[in-house]
């Protein structure tokens, strides 16, 4: 009826208190009696429960004894919540100031075992898994043995997870290919066997065999290319054929050498880039006589100067004459060095005549003088310009012109 009233009155009920009264300990300990399984217990049960109508009418008795787990009707909220804990996941235990058995065999009737809820057992050991799977994968990436057995419950087998056998495995072969790799580089023995799992073989990957063999095939090349061009270094260089002008450049110097002066050459050599040209650098004091030697000697005949040509190299300046024979057509070169700061070169006017004007714009282009010339004197530039257009540090003074 107070609940009746309670509703008509609009408030809520009062919360009930989570310790049964006095005078229902009595009765629910006279409820909690159980007999064997199969066999009705007489009992008399109040539903408390209102009806439809707000009428709160006496239940009859039941018929048969609550199974073993279930809280009895009519049992005070203190036996319902311990014969729920039974079913509580492991946390609940945890929580437990006593860290004893769980409210649940505190509950079951003197001499009887404690009930088991198959769902909480489930809990419990997918539970211990997990953690042994926590355990194994953090010991493998330590790199140390995986602690599964000691992350087991005790007195149950370590759990076997089939994807972290998986994955150990991999790592186990992963280690070896990396290990046989560095032996390979390193030019060893294959370190595979050492690196393997303890009683398994060590795994063969095609692709990373035929990369270490690759890599061997061309270390070997590059080996025997660098021992073939070492070889080749240290072998002496064959010798050129000689140049079909070597016979006419030998005749020049040796009549030089025995007509002129035995020093009269600094170098003779032949141009190859220059149709294998003979060329002849001469000495500045000794070119007047060194030409009249070139022009009227009966075996060289160099009658005609075809070009006189000056050259700035920086570091000297140089008069190059081209000259050739009418009669054999055999062509000669004659080169003459001079300093930059007095350049001076004994003018050929009087042996070759048409050295006239190309020793005049030598010396108005490149400032070389030609001492004997019979009029030198600019022919291009005017008489009072200043500098040599020609030379390579030539500098104007007016820049328009």
């Amino acid at each position: 009826m107070s609940d009746d009233k309670e509703k008509e009155s609009g408030q809520p009920p009062a919360p009930e208190s989570s310790e049964p009264a006095a005078g229902d300990s009595a009765a629910n300990e006279s409820s909690a009696t159980v007999q064997p399984e199969g066999e009705p217990v007489p009992s008399e049960v109040t539903d408390a429960s209102p009806k439809a109508d707000g009428a709160s009418t006496p239940a009859a008795s039941s018929d048969a004894a609550p199974l073993i787990g279930e809280p009895e009707q009519g049992a005070g909220p203190a036996a319902a919540d311990a014969a729920a804990s039974g079913a509580a996941p492991p946390a609940a235990e945890a929580t437990s100031p006593s860290g004893g058995a769980s409210a649940a065999d505190a509950t079951a009737p003197s001499g009887e075992a404690p009930a088991v809820d198959p769902e909480r057992e489930a809990k419990l050991k997918a539970a211990a898994e997990a953690r042994a799977a926590r355990a194994a994968a953090k010991a493998a990436a330590e790199g140390e043995a995986p602690a599964a057995g000691t992350a087991a419950p005790s007195g149950e087998a370590p759990a076997v997870d089939p994807e972290r056998e998986a994955k150990l495995k991999a790592a186990a072969e992963a280690r070896a290919a990396r290990a046989a790799a560095k032996a390979a580089a390193e030019g060893g023995a294959s370190a595979a066997d050492a690196a393997a799992p303890s009683g398994e073989a060590p795994a063969v990957d095609p692709e990373k065999e035929a990369k270490v063999k690759a890599a061997a095939e061309a270390r070997a090349a590059r080996a025997a290319a660098k021992a073939a061009a070492e070889g080749e270094a240290a072998a002496p260089a064959e010798p050129k054929p000689p140049s079909p002008m070597q016979p006419q450049l030998d005749l020049a110097a040796e009549l030089i050498r025995t007509a002129v002066s035995g020093d009269a050459i600094e170098e003779a050599y032949i141009n190859e880039l220059d149709g294998h040209r003979p060329t002849l650098i001469i000495r500045g004091e000794h070119l007047l006589a060194t030409s009249q030697l070139l022009k009227t000697h009966a075996k060289l005949q160099m009658n005609y100067m075809r070009n006189l040509s000056g050259v700035d190299y920086e570091t000297h300046l140089e008069v190059v004459y081209h000259l050739v024979s009418l009669q054999s057509g055999q062509e000669i070169t004659v080169k003459v060095k001079t300093n930059r700061e007095a350049a001076s070169v004994p003018s050929v006017v009087p042996v070759w005549e048409t050295a006239n004007w190309n020793e005049r714009e030598i010396y108005d282009l490149l400032g070389i003088d030609f001492p004997g010339h019979p009029d030198l004197r600019r022919i291009m530039m005017p008489d009072n310009w200043v500098g040599y257009p020609l030379r390579k540090d030539y500098e104007p003074l007016d820049l328009e012109v």
